[in-house]
């Protein structure tokens, strides 16, 4: 039982976690919409969760390496920073910078609605297993 119930609220931590950094991101996507040459950032939420919770899609492959000085595996960049990537700007703009307003705004309130969403979903977990223990 105490399994099942980690696994879930595990799992939602992890999303939950994962909503906050995009919204930090998107939030400095929006502060920086004015500032010349800066590049949008955003999460690639769908990778940067199973990675989180090692559901990999992908299985992992090992790398060979030909000379000491190689990249290990521990060396490797951190998943937080592996899932980042850079938003395709929609218009080309004369001062390099990428932030699409529209796209931002739109993005920055589904991502809270789905924060809130994860929010509720541990909550009603929580209040469940609550309920489950005073026999109710």
């Amino acid at each position: 039982m105490l399994n099942r119930l980690d696994s879930s609220l595990g799992f939602q931590s992890q999303a939950l976690l994962l909503r906050a950094e995009r919204q930090r991101l998107i939030a400095s996507n929006i502060a920086n919409a004015d500032t010349p040459g800066y590049q949008a950032r955003d999460l690639d939420f769908a990778t940067a969760l199973r990675q989180a919770t090692g559901r990999s899609a992908v299985p992992a492959v090992a790398m060979a390496g030909t000379s000491e000085r190689h990249l290990g595996i521990g060396q490797l960049p951190a998943t937080r920073e592996a899932s980042l990537l850079y938003a395709l700007p929609s218009q080309t703009n004369l001062d390099g910078n990428s932030v699409d307003m529209d796209r931002e705004r739109a993005s920055f309130a589904d991502n809270a609605v789905k924060y809130e969403a994860s929010l509720r979903f541990i909550n009603g977990s929580v209040r469940t297993m609550l309920d489950a223990i005073k026999g109710q």
